[in-house]
């Protein structure tokens, strides 16, 4: 208790406080690099190896939405399963990514995870109805992420055949 008041204080008197913020000195953050790369050279500088960190950064991310998606745990029992598992979770990840690319890209949805994306999106009430030659969906109307559904679904639709 050294450096407090021992004696009791007045009525109505507020405890002793830290010095306010300003008066404090301030730090600069401080970034550092710790890397086992040679000095020089191209491909060495540092700008280099942050793009270097960032790109790994973004594969661990596709493999924790990986895990998100279904391959935290293998479901099935033998083997060649298992692998028909991987490749469907392969093909779902890719489909996210790329939707999420091609028809979310000026919204931020964009970068909502795969539990979001399910919860929201991917869980609307909607059907599909066929008249006319033509398949119809229609989405609940009460739904809050129906506009944003459509509009992804329109922006994919306006996009040019690929070939």
């Amino acid at each position: 208790m050294a450096g407090r008041d021992a004696g009791p204080r007045p009525p109505g008197t507020a405890a002793p406080r830290r010095a306010a913020a300003a008066d404090r000195p301030r730090r600069e953050p401080v970034d550092r690099v710790a890397t086992n790369t040679t000095p020089g050279g191209p491909g060495r500088q540092l700008a280099d190896l942050e793009l270097r960190h960032r790109r790994r950064a973004r594969a661990e991310d596709r493999i924790r939405v990986a895990k998100d998606t279904g391959l935290r745990n293998l479901p099935l029992h033998d083997l060649d399963q298992n692998r028909i598992w991987c490749a469907v979770v392969a093909l779902a990840c890719e489909l996210t990514a790329w939707a999420q690319l091609l028809a979310l890209h000026t919204h931020p949805a964009r970068r909502w995870e795969p539990k979001r994306l399910r919860l929201r999106i991917f869980s609307l009430a909607g059907r599909l109805v066929r008249s006319g030659r033509r398949t119809v969906l229609h989405l609940a109307e009460h739904a809050p992420w129906a506009p944003l559904l459509q509009q992804a679904i329109t922006t994919l639709r306006a996009l040019p055949a690929p070939g």
